[in-house]
């Protein structure tokens, strides 16, 4: 990171005069910061530190606050746990860059309510002399899931990107006298994460501290062993200026940078990352939460669930998630193979399918009828609106209804709209939801024996309350806050072609994995 950090605004101050949540689908609270670090989880509680000492906590990863400032502050922190210690890496310059030094503190804890919360120094681990070609600043730290291992990224646009090896016992440099390893170039806000056999260097790359003249956005190699070399998926190496694109600047938010994984288990991760200038919040740098995917052997950014009205589909049978009533078919009903529509006077042999000898106008029953010429497969003419839920629900049961898996019919029974819910808090990246047969206040339901119901309108339960995370390979989650009488979480879940239930979550199976399609 440049020197413009030098002239950021106090983050907490900035925090009290801009909206809270200009967007539904934002995160929520006091959310600004820039370079945040990796987001911990501590004693039930998510925990970030940025540039400046500005510190966030939240106890859902929803909806953040003002946190304690750390004793040293600096420049693009990072944070890992190894064993019972939280590390804290950070950077600051000695006089003008590239002249700069990484500095260490540890706690048992990160909650300023515990016992075990109180910040030791741990000594400098990594530096830069203002000559050589590197500027030691935004740490990122990596613990190697394979060995134990753990290591330290650092550096930005005054030179190359450095690796160092880290005692896991102390958090130090291990090996003082071992020269760094040269892994980039033309990056800065390095981390390593690992993923089926592939470590992966992710790195921020375009210009800084310019609010919406910021080009920042986030680009990544992947090497078999951990020192590289880190190739992008053209095989260019990131020593020459290689990097796939992850995310960049998209929307009203502009200048995406600082990644940090956030691996939830059970086939769930996302990252943290910050946006340089959010224009729904007057163009403040902010924390962001996404989803993390993976294609090809490549990460992709996912997308948190927005409101709309979608169509939820089983990955495991094809079939969709409606309202257990008799559905009316789009258009109306029409007559049988050869057949009149019911109510309609016999036609004469050949009638309806545009046969040799049928007369004119037969099997045009009206409107319920195929028009003359067209025959039984030609259509009603003309274009078929949508159904309206007004007309077609008019028979349906007045109170609670069961949920049930059909074929998709683009009827109304069918489609279902996703809506955050105002201050029912919310988990990482995402509100709460409450999911409602588009057009009505039918809800969707948990019930105490772990099935579900469409109850005739929100009352804003917890058991009406959905979390919806996107999975790894694109597919989606669909989760209740609450199930009644249970602690256990449990997942939408579809058995069979018709039939759909609560269950405890399986990564390896395709019960749980849903599509969300526009209809």
């Amino acid at each position: 990171m440049r020197n413009e950090r030098k002239r950021l605004l106090p983050w907490a101050l900035l925090a009290t005069v801009l909206p809270l949540a200009s967007l539904l689908w934002a995160l929520d609270g006091q959310i600004g910061i820039h370079d945040p670090s990796t987001i911990m989880f501590c004693n039930g509680k998510y925990y970030t530190y940025g540039t400046g000492g500005t510190a966030l906590v939240s106890d859902d990863g929803w909806i953040w606050r003002a946190g304690t400032r750390p004793p040293r502050s600096g420049m693009a922190p990072d944070v890992i746990k190894v064993g019972d210690r939280y590390y804290m890496y950070i950077s600051r310059n000695v006089g003008a860059q590239p002249r700069a030094e990484i500095n260490m503190i540890w706690s048992k804890s990160l909650d300023p309510e515990s016992p075990d919360y109180k910040w030791e120094e741990g000594g400098i681990v990594a530096s830069s002399d203002g000559v050589e070609d590197c500027n030691a600043i935004d740490p990122g730290a990596f613990l190697d899931p394979t060995d134990g291992r753990l290591w330290l990224t650092y550096g930005s646009y005054f030179g190359y990107i450095r690796l160092i090896e880290l005692d896991p016992k102390t958090g130090k440099r291990l090996n003082p006298n071992v020269p760094p390893v040269n892994i980039g170039i033309n990056l800065e806000a390095t981390t390593l994460i690992y993923h089926d056999g592939w470590y992966y260097l992710l790195g921020t790359r375009g210009s800084c501290c310019r609010g919406a003249d910021s080009g920042y956005n986030i680009r990544v190699g992947r090497a078999k062993k951990v020192t590289g070399p880190y190739l992008d998926h053209t095989g260019l190496d990131m020593l020459r200026g290689g990097g796939k694109l992850l995310i960049g600047s998209g929307g009203r938010v502009i200048g995406a940078g600082h990644f940090g994984l956030i691996d939830l288990g059970d086939g769930v991760q996302k990252f943290s990352m910050h946006w340089e200038a959010d224009l729904d919040r007057g163009g403040a740098s902010v924390l962001d939460i996404r989803p993390l995917l993976w294609k090809d052997g490549w990460p992709v950014a996912g997308e948190n669930a927005k409101p709309g009205t979608y169509v939820i589909e089983s990955v495991r049978t094809g079939t969709v998630l409606e309202l257990a009533v008799e559905g009316v078919p789009v258009g109306g009903r029409r007559a049988g193979r050869g057949g009149p529509a019911a109510g309609a006077p016999a036609a004469a042999p050949g009638a309806g399918r545009g046969e040799p000898g049928a007369p004119a106008g037969a099997g045009a029953a009206g409107a319920q009828g195929p028009p003359a010429g067209r025959g039984m497969f030609g259509g009603i003419g003309g274009v078929i609106p949508d159904q309206d839920v007004a007309q077609v629900s008019v028979n349906w049961p007045a109170g609670p209804v069961d949920a049930r898996m059909a074929n998709y019919l683009c009827q109304a029974q069918q489609k279902w709209t996703l809506t955050p819910v105002p201050n029912a808090g919310g988990y990482l990246g995402s509100p709460y939801f409450k999911i409602t047969i588009a057009g009505t206040d039918r809800t969707l339901a948990a019930t105490e024996d772990a099935e579900l119901v469409v109850l005739p309108a929100f009352t804003g339960g917890p058991e009406q309350l959905w979390r919806l995370d996107q999975l790894t390979d694109g597919t989606w989650r669909i989760m209740p806050k609450a199930v009644p009488g249970s602690k256990q979480p449990l997942a939408l879940s579809a058995v069979g072609a018709s039939f759909v239930t609560l269950a405890k979550f399986d990564p390896k199976s395709d019960k749980q994995r849903w599509l969300l399609k526009t209809p």
